[in-house]
Parts: C-alpha cells; structure tokens; sequence
C-alpha cells in the first residue's frame, strides 16, 4: 500500500509517495515560500527518537484456518452503522479447539449461531470490544470444519482504539453521508491494512490467514459498488435498493477484502479477456483511461517478466474522496486517492503510473504471496517499490530508472538521519510503524542489490520460484532467500543477514595515492558505519580508472574494517569512480579535484547519477571557473534534472555569469520540453530581471503545462503591469493548485482583504499536498486582515485541526494558529487541539 508517512528532523514536507501502500505528489510551484520537496509518498515532521519496546511482534499464532467468509451488509448513513450478516468457515489448524476467538472491534452483537445444514444453535460468547470469544461447546478436529454466523452493528465512527498509532483507522468510511457537503459526493469505501477490517466485519484479521469470499452489498439504487472478485448479479428490491453480490473464488489475507460505494462511472478496459476497470467520478470519464490507460500494458509487462500470468480474474481501480491514504493493492480492486482525479491538461505535467504500478506489482507480491506477519512486510512493500522501477526502466528509458533509483537512496537516507532498522524487524510500537522508507525505499533498493549479485536471469527465476511455491499462501524472508539459493546455487545467508536483518547501511571512506616510481595506485578504502548497530559490509563494487582518457574497469570486494586495493597504472589516473555503477546503499566520501569532477561528468554521457554528482558539487562551489563552465554546459544536457539543476545554480549566480547564458535561458524559458525545466527558467529569468522579461511570462499564461503556466503568472503579477487586475480576474476562477497559489502569494504580499470569500472556497477544494500548502498561505493572510475576517478564519483552522482526515493538514492548521497566537483565544484553541489530537506524529512534532 502507498501512503508513506515519515518523521525526520525537518518541516512538514512531502515526497512522491506517501507511504501505506506508497503515493506519488506532485511538486508545489516553484514560487512557495516553504517548498513542498520532494523526496515517496512523503510527509515529515519532527520527532524524537523512540526507546525500542520490548514487545516480540511475530506472526500470529494459527489456532483456526478461515477458509471462507460471506457477508450480507447494508448501510445506515444517519448513524454511520454497517448492518452485516457474517457466515464464517474455519476449522482448526493443528490442535483440537473448543474456542474461536474473533477480531471485530467496536461492535454492537446481536446473535452468534453455529450452523450446521438446517440446523441452527446460538452459542455463548464473551465480547471486550475487541475480539470475540466464542465457546463452540465440543472440540473440533483438525479437518473438522465448522460455520458460524454473526449478526452485528458494526460503529467505526464510534471507535477509541489505543492500539492504533494513528486515528485514521476506521476500516470503512462514510464520506459526506448526509449530503450537505457542496461539491462531494456520496460514498462509502473500506481501508484494511493493516488490521482495520475488523472494524467492519467480523474475521481473523492476521495476513497469515487466507479466505475466499462473498459479499452481498445492499445500496440505493442510484449508487454503484465494487468489492474484490467478480459481480455475479444485481438484484432491485421493492425498497428502492438494489444487492450486489460479489464472489472472490480465489483465497487472499482478509485485510484485502474490500467494498466502496457511490456514484462513479466505470470505464471499461481489458487484458487478454479479462475485464480491466476504471471507476472515477463521472466529470472525468474522459480522462480515465488517460490516467489508468497503461495498465494493460503493465499488466502484461509484469506477468511476462515474472514469467507467472496475472492470477486473478479481473483488476479494477477506484478513486475515492479523502483517502486515508496513497492507495491500496485489495486484491482485484485497488483502491487510489482523489489526487488521481486529474485532467488531460494535468496530466501533461506528471503521470500517476508509479502508484498504480505500485498497487498492480502487489498483486503478485503481497496479495498472491502475502507475509506472514506485518514484521515480514518488506516482502510487499519492497517489492512494490521496485514494481515501479521495473515499469519506469521499461516505458521510460533507463535515465528515467536511474534517477528513480537515487530518489529512492535519498528518501531512505534522510529518514536513515534519525532511524536506523532492520528491514525485517520483530520490535515495533504499532504495526503502522513499518510502513517507512525502509521497508520501501531502502527494501526496493536492496532488491536491486540482489538482481545485480545473481544476475537477471537467476533473479527473475527465484522470483518465479518463490511465487510458484507460496502462491495463495503466506511466507516470510528466509522463504525468500531459500528461494534465491535454491536457484542460484549459492548461499546468500551473508546478503539476507546485512541487508534484511541488520540496520543502517555503509559509509565509505575512500582515498587514493599515486606511486609514480612504482607505477601503483592504491585506493584505500575504511568502513566507517556505526558498528554498535551495523555490520561490516561485504559489497561487491565496481572501479574504473582513467588512464590517457581510456577507461579500465575492475571488480572488488570491500568486506573488512580497512582496505587497500593496488592496480597498476603508468600514470596517475585523470579519473578514479569507485562503484562507477552507482549501486551502494549507503554513503561515501570521496574527495575529488574540480577539474575531475568536470573530468567526470564529461565522460559518462549515458550515467546521470555521476552527471548529478558533478553537476552538485558545481552547484556547491558557484564561483569557480570551471563550476560556471559547466554549469553552462549542463544547460543542454539530455536529462532534465541536470538541466534543472543548471537552471538553479544561475538562479543563485551572484557574478552576472547569468546574463553570458540569458539568451539561452530565455529560449529554455519558451522551447524546453520539460514543463519543470521551462517553469524553473522562466523562475530564473524573474529573480534575475523581474520586469525585463515580461513578454515571457506572457506568453507562457496559458502555455498547456499548468507548472508553466502556473510560474508565468506568478512572475507576471509580482512585475506589476497595468493589467494586473484584467489577468487576476481572469485566473480567479482556475482551480488548479498552481494556477491558484501564484494568484494567492499575490493576494497575500498586497494585503488583498477582499479576497477572503475566494481563500475559504480555495480551501473547500483542496486536499493532500494542496491544501497542506493553502493552508499556510491563509494564515499568513489572516495576518493582517480585519478582524472578523480572523476570527472567522480561526475558527476556520480550528474545525481543520480539529478534525481533517490527513493528520499533516491537522498539523498544517495548528502551526497557522500559532502564527495567530497572538490573538485573543487562540492559545486557549491551541491547548483544546493538543487535547483532541491523538496522533503521535502530530503530537511529538507539537510538543
């Protein structure tokens, strides 16, 4: 799942996915006083670092097999209750049983019944509001099945969980369920992972166990529905409701069953005759298959590549309204946030294909081979993660994986500042916990590692392998390893062992020296990790030296404390790249001259991690005059992140280097064909001349890329033209972030005060990263507006911190309050909202 939420001694800022099961967000304009960085799924706020609990988290112990769940459900959307009828099928695991003990939280029971043919006997039962303890009255054997069936109300709403570590654990939801929220529809829709499902019916909620199912969902006749499997009919009843009854054949973990309700139109697709849906609200019918268009191809991609077709009967995908997260794999319906809801226009700046690749690679790995327990959950998320690698080296090229992969390094590195786990680990607080950039980023990487130390061929066959053997069923990461042993034929115990079950990562120190009489050269390399919680490394890494402009490259292994490594050399090298394959996990220090460094980038015209190493260390010494040669270089470069870099380092140029490359720039700003690269020019041009290239910004107001055009009007309106007004009136009305940001900052710098009618709908539109970002800029304009227009706007922020479903626009909502505290009983509102929040993230970044 994406909906990737982690902490790091930074502000609140968000990455190209969110974790839970992994979302991508789109960049903010370029103009933001606090950028949203970008760095997978993610939002950061501070924290302290946690004492290790002592709690063993392993996997559950398996007393009853749940075979089969069936589910007759119907909504009251007054009360927010489910009405569910639950048959259940178990028998026991191993030993004989006379108690089954049941997860269903914050239930109302009216009946629990064995049933047995005609044969009907209520049973007696012990409930805490947690789980159910149900006394079968005789032992059952194992092969003995036994069906029991439960009648409840199930109150999500009405949940006080202490056990979850966030309060956004419902399991089900009802969005807008009386209808008087303007401009949001209907709908119900669930959220299992990790132990929510229980929430809304009664199971073994634990990804050890595997179910089929059925599902009988009674709605209004005007609301569509979709739950895993396939729709096997639709029956109107005299009520003017309809039943849908949906029948999953194949077994999966009962956190993937799955139901969302509403109006939604369903786009039809296929893949090699099976159905491939695309439900969206009906306003973007005609940009579904613009959004989820690929994943045929996908589909088709990834059975190929794990030579194991896609195992389930159908795959459909639903955007829902406030999702608590990124997206969810439920196995044949994936489940996405409403950021998906994008037009063709939008689309034009960024695609959403990581996140559904994401959720589509789960259903091989996650949902078809599930772990065993949440402490084995790299075996879903890791997986996923390089899903998305798989599909971006295949439809996008390899500079495009490439730069994926350092992203990735990145996000795990900044969350390593502040955390350092196992992969696999057994300690945790919540189960929640695991869903970071370890069992992501760092997991997808560590993945790679082992592609490359087998090889493609060996690593695809394990794949095959381990899902051919575990298909339908559980495993943990010795099953994964054993796996890759029993097709490499070789042990791999050393790589499992400081990848998966040992913490932090590499840090190489690494020098070099020339011997001219004896014509060596010794690179000297020195683990320099912390050896209280890491090991020392053994990595396999590549050399190239570069010797009269040709290249040698060699093949070591780092595995002590210390190294040194001798290669003969007639001279000394002009160049020496340790890991010139850019694959360790980790850290290194490597000091270089400018001129190699210039050395480097020029040599490696199809490497754009060594290019983006050079390009910031250029960056890192602005007035060398080899820095300001390449700088300039790099402004043709083939890869647009080098030229964005470029960009930037004459946007800081204080030396006038800038107006050497004006004309240059200027046609970047006009020709680019990267939206991000022409914004980030036109952002140069109006920091280096404000009013000199007014004719620019013009022209890219209504350029096709909102980006561009969202930069262009920001620089048109700070340059303070006659027509301002005509322009701003022009905009005012365009929803989209970028467009409506620039509009905003404007109205914020001039103390617009009439404005304020515009910020509060801008603020009804808005979620996730935008409204994060929104939410800042209407607090900065409370500053200085009239004073019912704050105290309004206060309670505006309370309601929003109070009670929004995303914790970080909670957050986003409090720190614009203290921005206010200053008013009369805004201190007295603080307190009430750090009494009301009981997400730690929210709290510990408060306190």
């Amino acid at each position: 799942m994406r909906n990737v939420c982690y902490f790091s001694t930074a502000v609140l800022l968000f990455s190209t996915v969110l974790f839970s099961c992994k979302v991508s967000v789109p960049p903010a304009p370029l103009q933001a006083e606090e950028a949203i960085e970008k760095s997978d799924t993610t939002v950061v706020l501070e924290v302290e670092p946690k004492v290790e609990p002592k709690i063993y988290r392993g996997e559950r112990t398996l007393r009853f097999k749940l075979s089969h769940t069936k589910l007759d459900v119907r909504f009251d959307w007054k009360k927010q209750h489910v009405l569910g009828n639950a048959t259940l099928t178990l028998e026991p695991y191993f030993y004989a049983q006379s108690h089954v003990l049941l997860d269903a939280k914050g239930f109302k029971i009216d009946e629990i019944t064995r049933v047995s043919g005609d044969s009907i006997q209520a049973l007696q039962y012990d409930y805490d509001g947690k789980m159910i303890d149900i006394d079968l009255e005789r032992k059952y054997l194992r092969g003995q099945k036994l069906n029991l069936n439960i009648k409840y109300t199930a109150r999500p709403n009405e949940i006080n969980d202490a056990d979850s570590v966030t309060n956004d654990r419902k399991g089900l939801y009802f969005i807008n369920p009386s209808g008087s929220e303007s401009g949001k529809p209907q709908q119900i829709w669930t959220q299992g992972e990790t132990n929510s499902n229980s929430r809304w019916f009664p199971t073994i909620d634990a990804p050890n166990q595997k179910t089929t199912q059925e599902i009988y969902i009674t709605v209004q006749d005007r609301f569509k529905t979709l739950s895993n499997g396939t729709l096997v009919f639709s029956k109107s009843n005299l009520d003017s409701t309809r039943t849908d009854y949906w029948k999953m054949d194949q077994p999966h973990a009962p956190y993937l069953i799955m139901l969302a309700v509403g109006d939604f139109t369903v786009v039809e697709d296929e893949w090699q005759g099976k159905k491939v849906d695309y439900y969206v609200e009906p306003a973007y019918r005609k940009y579904a298959k613009a959004i989820f268009g690929n994943t045929p191809e996908m589909m088709g991609f990834f059975s190929e590549l794990l030579n194991y077709p896609y195992p389930w009967d159908k795959y459909s995908q639903i955007v829902v309204r406030d999702f608590v997260s990124g997206a969810m794999e439920n196995t044949t319906a994936s489940v996405f946030m409403e950021d998906l809801l994008v037009n063709s226009r939008e689309l034009i700046d960024y695609n959403w294909d990581d996140i559904i690749a994401h959720e589509l690679f789960h259903h091989w790995f996650g949902d078809l081979v599930t772990c065993e327990s949440w402490s084995n959950l790299p075996l879903n998320e890791s997986f996923a993660s390089y899903g998305e690698y798989l599909w971006k080296s295949h439809k996008y090229g390899k500079n495009e994986a490439s730069y994926f992969l350092y992203d990735e390094l990145d996000s795990y590195l900044s969350e390593a500042e502040y955390k350092k786990e196992d992969l696999i680990r057994f300690y945790y607080d919540g189960s929640e916990d695991m869903f970071d950039n370890h069992s992501y980023a760092k997991g997808g990487l560590v993945l790679h590692l082992l592609r490359n130390q087998v090889g493609d061929e060996a690593f695809f066959k394990s794949l095959e392998y381990y899902l051919k053997n575990h298909a339908y069923g559980k495993a943990e990461i010795h099953e994964l390893r054993l796996a890759f042993e029993h097709i490499a034929g070789e042990d791999l115990n050393w790589f499992f062992n400081q990848w998966f079950l040992s913490a932090g990562h590499p840090n190489l120190h690494i020098g070099e020296e020339y011997d001219s009489e004896s014509q060596k050269l010794i690179i000297k390399v020195r683990q320099d990790q912390d050896l209280d919680i890491s090991p020392i490394y053994q990595l396999p890494l590549s050399v190239d030296i570069w010797e009269n402009d040709q290249k040698a490259q060699y093949n070591i292994e780092i595995n002590k404390p210390y190294q040194e490594f001798e290669f003969e050399s007639k001279r000394k090298p002009e160049l020496v790249m340790v890991d010139s394959d850019y694959l360790l996990l980790g850290e290194k220090i490597h000091e270089k001259s400018m001129n190699q460094f210039q050395f480097q980038y020029q040599h490696y015209p199809e490497n754009i991690r060594a290019r983006l190493e050079s390009i910031e260390y250029f960056k890192d010494h602005p007035t060398d005059s080899i820095s300001k040669i390449m700088a300039g270089e790099a402004l043709d470069d083939s890869f647009r992140v080098i030229r964005e870099d470029a960009l930037q380092f004459f946007e800081a140029d204080t030396t006038g280097l800038f107006f050497d490359h004006e004309k240059q720039i200027k046609s970047m700003a006009t020709n680019d064909s990267n939206p991000l690269v022409k914004a980030t020019a036109i952002s140069v041009l109006a920091t280096k001349n404000l009013k000199k290239y007014v004719d620019v910004y013009k022209a890219n107001l209504y350029d096709s890329s909102y980006f561009v055009a969202g930069q262009a009007l920001y620089a048109y309106l700070q340059s303070g033209e006659e027509d301002t007004e005509v322009v701003l009136k022009h905009f005012s009305t365009e929803v989209n972030f970028n467009i409506a940001s620039s509009i905003a900052d404007y109205y914020v710098q001039h103390h617009d005060h009439s404005q304020y009618s515009w910020f509060k709908d801008k603020l009804a539109h808005y979620s996730g990263s935008d409204l994060w970002y929104f939410i800042k800029l209407f607090g900065m304009y409370l500053l200085t507006a009239p004073e019912g227009q704050v105290k309004d706007g206060i309670a505006t922020l309370e309601s929003i911190a109070m009670s929004h479903y995303q914790f970080y626009n909670r957050y986003s909502s409090y720190q614009s309050l203290e921005l206010l505290s200053d008013v009369e009983g805004v201190t007295g509102i603080l307190e009430k909202i750090k009494e009301n929040e009981n997400d730690p993230r929210v709290l510990e970044s408060i306190d």
